[in-house]
């Protein structure tokens, strides 16, 4: 028997192991066939950027949730969702800052941020009755159309310089090399991610039942992280390279996708809407908000993540991750824990946050009057 069930562990931790690969090659090739179908049709490089490389790269999330709120497993689908918005805030943003701090000038990253807190505080709104409807997934989803529509009539206002930075990051000069190949490209990564995003649920599903924890757990963790790679690369990429703004744009605009498009449309597609559990609402909807609302920063005290801060939200994503780990594990250590996060860690970081942005603001102010 013990030979047997570690043959099973295997089995379940290769197919995990081989659907995240599925999806991460799946993602890559939808993302360049569609960035260079979109350049060869004339779309703004800008726009292919903060929209079909960031949501590209955010098509794993969307395959897992969907395919997990088909399968009625809200728990892994809902868990997936918050938890890749906090680690690509939280652990994509700290390592590309800790590699080299992060510049954040353009105008359009700016007023994303605010739009990112905003529909995840409206995301833990709709979630007080415990539920995502289907009604509230199609209002996301029209959300996330807005936003496309507002990308698009926004770039027509940017620089030169900042569509020659894009372009420079990928590769965009408007022309295709081959129709076809880019085409097989985008259908090839659709089949990949459909292909990963099945055995990635269905081995998680076992870990969570092997393990004894539940599958919002190893939602928020393990398939969180996973589905995420996508944006790791590109981001930290982007920042060794020192593109400006890529790095943080590329994770803006995946949470918003993940929050708008993802969520939306797993709570059209699940049976009977998106349970969401007490203790989503009580504890990993508000991590998410704080994780979204602590980028606020970045638009007041001079647009720089410098290595610092990085580290500091590095740090936040090792304590939040310890705290599932011991709450699954219902170590005896958690209410100590909770209670020093609670009242001496989250606090204070906050009420920082608020004042150092409150400041810059009356700063900007003061200077725009002189």
């Amino acid at each position: 028997m013990p030979v047997t069930q570690s043959l099973t562990d295997a089995m379940t931790i290769l197919v995990f192991v081989s659907g995240l690969v599925l999806l991460a090659v799946g993602a890559e090739a939808l993302v360049r066939g569609a960035s260079r179908l979109a350049a060869a049709l004339g779309i703004s490089p800008l726009v292919i950027g903060l929209t079909v490389v960031a949501f590209g790269t955010s098509s794993p999330e969307l395959s897992v949730s969907v395919k997990a709120a088909i399968s009625a497993q809200g728990g892994i689908a809902l868990g997936n969702v918050i938890g890749s918005n906090i680690f690509n805030v939280l652990f994509i943003l700290g390592l590309s800052a800790l590699v080299a701090p992060l510049v954040v000038s353009q105008q359009l990253v700016r007023l994303d941020v605010p739009v990112m807190v905003a529909v995840s505080v409206l995301v833990l709104i709709f979630g007080f009755d415990e539920k995502l409807s289907r009604s509230e997934g199609l209002f996301l989803v029209a959300g996330l159309l807005i936003y496309i529509w507002f990308l698009v009539w926004q770039s027509r206002k940017e620089s030169a310089e900042v569509r020659d930075e894009y372009a420079k990051e990928f590769g965009f000069r408007g022309n295709a090399t081959s129709w076809l190949a880019n085409v097989g490209f985008v259908l090839g990564g659709l089949a990949l991610l459909i292909l990963g995003a099945r055995w990635l649920v269905a081995s998680a599903v076992s870990m969570a039942q092997d393990l004894g924890v539940s599958e919002l757990v190893i939602g928020l963790t393990i398939v969180a992280a996973g589905t995420s790679l996508p944006e790791v690369v590109t981001s930290v990429i982007a920042s060794l390279r020192g593109e400006r703004d890529i790095a943080v744009g590329n994770v803006v605009g995946s949470n918003l996708f993940n929050t708008m498009g993802v969520l939306g449309l797993s709570s059209i597609v699940a049976p009977t809407g998106m349970e969401v559990s007490a203790a989503v609402i009580r504890f990993d909807l508000p991590i998410m908000i704080v994780a979204a609302f602590a980028c606020l920063p970045i638009l007041f005290t001079g647009g720089i993540i410098s290595r610092l801060e990085g580290a500091l939200l590095l740090a936040y994503y090792v304590a939040y991750t310890l705290y599932l780990i011991l709450a699954a594990a219902q170590h005896d250590a958690l209410p100590e824990f909770s209670a020093v996060m609670l009242y001496f860690v989250i606090p204070p970081t906050v009420v920082t946050l608020m004042i150092v942005t409150v400041r810059e603001a009356r700063r900007r102010r003061k200077r725009q009057k002189e």
